[in-house]
C-alpha cells in the first residue's frame, strides 16, 4: 500500500510517520502490525506501533541515513504487512558464550526478535575486540 505522509520529528533524534487508521486497518495485521517500509529506494522491517491517540512507524537514524530521508519530508511510504519470521542471527562469538552458559541461553531464547537485536547489535557495533568481548561477557551475565 502506498501512502504519501511527512516524515515527522517526535522528539529529540526520533521521527516517524504517523500512519491512519484506516491504513492500519485495511494491513489487517492486528494493532500493532509487523511491515515492511520503503521509501526513497530503501526498505526495512518494522513495526507500526499505538502512541498515544495515533499510529506511528518510527523512521530508526540508521535507515534515514540509509534512505536519505530526514525530518519534514514528504515521501511516498510503501508499507507492506511482514508475515516472514524475524529472527536474528546470532555472531558465533556469542553463540559460543550462550552455549556455555544454558540460562542465558534460555533466557536470550525467550526474548522477543526487537530485543534480541539490540543485544547484537550492540555487540557487533564494537570497534576494538575488547570492546565487543565486554559486550558479550555482559549479555551473558545480564541473561544469566
Amino acid at each position: 500500500m502506498r501512502i504519501r505522509l511527512q516524515l515527522q520529528a517526535t522528539g529529540g533524534n526520533t521521527t516517524g510517520f504517523e500512519i491512519p487508521d484506516s491504513v492500519v486497518d485495511e494491513l489487517g495485521g492486528g494493532r500493532r502490525p509487523a511491515v515492511t517500509a520503503s521509501a526513497m529506494g530503501h526498505t526495512w522491517r518494522t513495526s507500526i506501533a499505538r502512541m498515544g491517540d495515533s499510529f506511528w512507524l518510527g523512521v530508526s537514524a540508521a535507515n534515514r541515513a540509509a534512505s536519505g530521508l530526514a525530518a519534514g519530508d514528504e515521501v511516498d511510504l510503501d508499507v507492506e504487512l511482514d508475515t516472514a519470521p524475524r529472527e536474528v542471527v546470532v555472531p558465533d562469538d556469542l553463540a559460543a558464550a550462550l552455549a556455555a552458559e544454558p540460562a542465558a541461553r534460555t533466557a536470550f531464547g525467550a526474548l522477543s526478535y526487537s530485543n534480541q537485536r539490540r543485544i547484537v547489535e550492540s555487540i557487533e557495533g564494537a570497534k576494538t575486540a575488547p570492546t565487543r568481548e565486554r559486550r558479550v561477557a555482559k549479555a551473558v551475565a545480564d541473561l544469566a
